[in-house]
């Protein structure tokens, strides 16, 4: 199996994927060993010494103020972790754990935290032996890091919580451990501290996001393409030179996507055919300006997130020249910022495929298509209400849009009294790239079907590859109504597994 090797210097994004999806083996570098190792030796001697040092020798948040006697350290470093282990609500999901622990090992390990090496090695062993600790819904505010959700996984370390097994069986984190051979875990001064307070489950979330979003903007372009050739559109707005002079490189490449999958069609240019028409709707002129927005939201993102990925998040930290000092880098707000711009962008894009699909529908607009897409209509209703549904999904991204960044609410008696609400953000994200898949995979559905009803016109050899692997894929073309559900959770099932992309590229290559 594939390892990754966590340094003192981050990781990737391709490494986190490959640790939260793909089960990835963790192991340390020599490197992030001795700087662990030196680390340790800082704070051990700040630990022997009579002058209290936050995280160190004293209590936490509003309760800073208090110096804690040697004999009672151990106790603080677990009682913080068990007192933090405090959330609530439904599990979050296995691979949003991975990314959240792996992250967090990845900080330790910059040499910055203090922790010692065992406790390191102790959480690459639990990743390795696919133990998932229970880390709920509910708990973080995204400042000071995401402080209940870290617990937990941290407790699960101590042998105590609960733990989902390699086999999907949750049951007390010690049984897993013993079961696997892992010894667990007795904190000292700092480590307890250390081992909750990050950015790392907005931080994973987010680069989960960045990937599924990635592919959705290619989806979409496509859809967007096969709806244009639906409604006999016309390519010509796509001229690489129309969209030199509006340099946005987001929109450039939406529009070379659209022209790559359209190349070689019969069913665009008809515009002025029949019912001549000087300019087609915004939905269909518009989509690489849309789509091409969102993608340069992505790389704003994925820039944020490169930066979060090289950062060492803690508080107190250790600086090179052997110093331990309080800091504010734990607070989340650039991470949280991005994940609600990204959902507005989601949003927005959603918002226009539905326009696009409710076109295909209505025969006053359609251009000559049978109303809903219908074989009989009135005897059958064809796509009418797997409009409704998707447009059921995209008023469910517009209130998923509302950042939750803009919101602070207090905690820590008034200590900690502004804060990110990030890990908000990025779970309300997951559920808008959820729904973005299905609302593509409608207007999938209903453009593949309305090309189909263009009798004597041939698509673009791209389209006909879209459309021929949805068949395969058991998505259902033109004909009397029939239970619709199945088909359209083919549509979702073909799109949430790169199936659109990768058929459409059969033909026009890797699309950007």
């Amino acid at each position: 199996m594939h390892s990754v090797v966590v340094g003192t210097t981050g990781v990737t994004a391709h490494d986190v994927l490959a640790v939260a999806r793909a089960g990835a083996r963790v192991e340390l570098s020599e490197e992030a060993v001795a700087a662990l190792a030196a680390a340790r030796e800082i704070v051990d001697a700040l630990a022997a010494k009579p002058d209290p040092v936050y995280g160190v020798s004293t209590g936490f948040g509003a309760l800073a103020t208090r110096h804690i006697s040697p004999e009672l350290r151990a106790q603080l470093q677990r009682n913080i972790v068990r007192s933090h282990a405090a959330g609530m609500g439904p599990r979050v999901e296995r691979e949003v754990v991975r990314a959240l622990m792996f992250l967090r090992l990845k900080t330790v390990c910059s040499g910055h935290t203090g922790v010692r090496p065992e406790v390191a090695q102790t959480m690459a062993d639990v990743l390795n032996a696919g133990i998932t600790p229970v880390v709920h819904e509910y708990g973080s505010l995204g400042c000071s890091g995401d402080l209940a959700p870290l617990s937990h996984c941290a407790l699960a370390l101590m042998g105590e919580g609960d733990a989902e097994g390699p086999d999907g069986v949750v049951r007390p984190a010690g049984e897993l451990l013993r079961e696997a051979g892992i010894e667990p875990v007795e904190l000292r001064e700092k480590e307890g501290l250390a081992l909750l307070n990050g950015t790392d489950g907005m931080l994973g979330m987010l680069i989960m996001a960045l990937a599924d979003l990635d592919s959705l903007y290619k989806s979409a372009d496509i859809t967007a393409a096969l709806s244009l050739e639906g409604l006999l559109g016309t390519d010509k707005v796509l001229a690489p030179e129309l969209h030199a002079i509006r340099p946005h490189p987001g929109q450039a490449a939406s529009a070379a996507n659209m022209l790559a999958v359209l190349k070689g069609s019969q069913l665009t240019g008809h515009h002025q055919d029949d019912a001549p028409r000087v300019q087609d709707a915004y939905s269909v002129r518009c989509a690489p300006q849309v789509a091409g927005a969102g993608r340069d939201t992505l790389a704003h993102a994925r820039l944020v997130a490169e930066r979060e990925l090289a950062a060492a998040v803690d508080n107190p930290v250790v600086l090179p020249d052997g110093r331990v000092e309080s800091n504010g880098n734990f607070h989340g707000a650039p991470v949280a910022y991005v994940l609600d711009f990204l959902a507005i962008a989601a949003a927005d894009l959603g918002s226009i495929a539905e326009r696009r699909t409710d076109r295909l529908l209505d025969k006053n607009r359609s251009h000559g298509l049978p109303p809903f897409l219908a074989d009989d209509a009135g005897v059958d209703s064809g796509l009418m209400i797997a409009q409704y549904t998707q447009a059921a999904l995209v008023s469910e991204l517009k209130r998923l849009a509302v950042p939750a960044s803009a919101d602070s609410i207090p905690s820590s008696a008034m200590q900690e009294d502004h804060v990110s609400m990030g890990w908000s953000a990025a779970r309300k994200l997951r559920t808008a790239v959820d729904n973005l898949t299905r609302v593509i995979a409608v207007e999938l559905y209903a453009a593949a079907r309305a090309v189909e009803l263009r009798e004597g016109l041939e698509p673009a050899p791209a389209s006909r590859a879209v459309i021929e692997a949805a068949r395969a894929a058991g998505v259902g073309g033109p004909g009397p109504d029939r239970f619709l559900a199945p088909d359209l959770a083919a549509a979702d099932a073909f799109v949430r597994g790169g199936g659109l992309v990768a058929a459409a590229e059969t033909v026009t290559g890797p699309l950007r």
